[in-house]
């Protein structure tokens, strides 16, 4: 009877979890539609400039969130190069996407980065050893597809090379949220390492931003530090998701940003993908449903 009431208790517990991710993660593409939004009113500056503001806001606002909840500010020694290799793979995810919001429509950009979700679950299962099934394999190989859809490529070349750094974005932030995975489950606070991975990206891109700095105006400056908030919501938002609960359980709802983005894209910008685009929309977004549901019914027998 104990035990009995013990896994229902535990049971209750991981559905209040899931709940809690996706709340989060939706949240979290909210802020993340709003960034990229300010991203592309800053101008024409470099993305790598763009990405220093980005993280240095960050980095002061989860060092302000650390104050007042009382967090550490050193994680456990074991999990420092988990740390950095969440930082570094972050960074170039960041870095990808950035690039693709200034050259792309923000939907494609903001779709792009969406693979995300197919890597970490990829990637977790390299890296977490968490099962695979072949329908999860047949998503992430369909998702892939449809990604060809948006970048465009021809028996001669690629017609959208931003396209393929966005794609390449959304690998290193799926390897990232792997590793965010891994450092929830081993106790580190999510503002400590949303606080880890700022700091870490404004030293790495410090010398860039010296040497290459590109005067801005008021309004350029103004845009980056909105960006910087937003993306500060955001960040906490989805790593407080994949602590609370795995990428299979709540990924599908990430794709929320894509709606958000087509919306301020299309009114802000008067920017409307093309055919093809929305083909991939729709292979990458049923592939995530898909995915989804076939672990919400099914997912143990699946797995086995």
């Amino acid at each position: 009877m104990e035990e009995t009431l013990k896994q229902e208790d535990l049971r209750e517990k991981m559905i209040r979890d899931r709940h809690k991710g996706i709340a989060c993660i939706v949240l979290s593409a909210l802020c993340f539609a709003f960034m990229n939004v300010f991203i592309r009113a800053a101008g024409d500056l470099p993305s790598l400039q763009k990405v220093f503001f980005r993280n240095l806001i960050a980095f002061f606002a989860a060092w302000f969130v650390m104050r007042r909840k009382h967090v550490a500010f050193s994680g456990k020694k074991s999990n420092l190069l988990l740390l950095v290799c969440r930082s570094m793979f972050g960074l170039v995810g960041m870095m990808g996407n950035f690039y693709a919001v200034d050259h792309l429509v923000l939907a494609d950009a903001s779709m792009l980065n969406k693979m995300s979700p197919f890597f970490a679950i990829l990637f977790s299962m390299l890296i977490l050893k968490e099962s695979l099934s072949f329908k999860q394999a047949a998503a992430v190989v369909g998702a892939f597809a449809g990604s060809l859809l948006i970048i465009k490529p021809t028996s001669f070349d690629i017609q959208s090379p931003a396209a393929v750094v966005g794609l390449l974005g959304g690998m290193g932030a799926g390897i990232a949220y792997t590793f965010v995975r891994i450092l929830g489950k081993r106790g580190e606070a999510g503002p400590f390492i949303v606080c880890f991975f700022s700091g870490f990206s404004t030293l790495m891109l410090l010398p860039v931003f010296i040497l290459n700095y590109h005067p801005m105006t008021a309004w350029q400056l103004g845009s980056l530090l909105m960006a910087g908030v937003a993306a500060t919501g955001g960040q906490f938002g989805i790593t407080a998701a994949y602590c609370y609960a795995p990428a299979r359980d709540i990924s599908v709802y990430d794709y929320s940003q894509i709606v958000f983005s087509a919306i301020l894209g299309f009114f802000l910008f008067g920017q409307l993908p093309d055919v093809y685009s929305w083909m991939g929309y729709g292979v990458i977004c049923t592939m995530a449903v898909w995915m989804f549901f076939m672990e919400r019914n099914g997912g143990a027998k699946a797995r086995a």
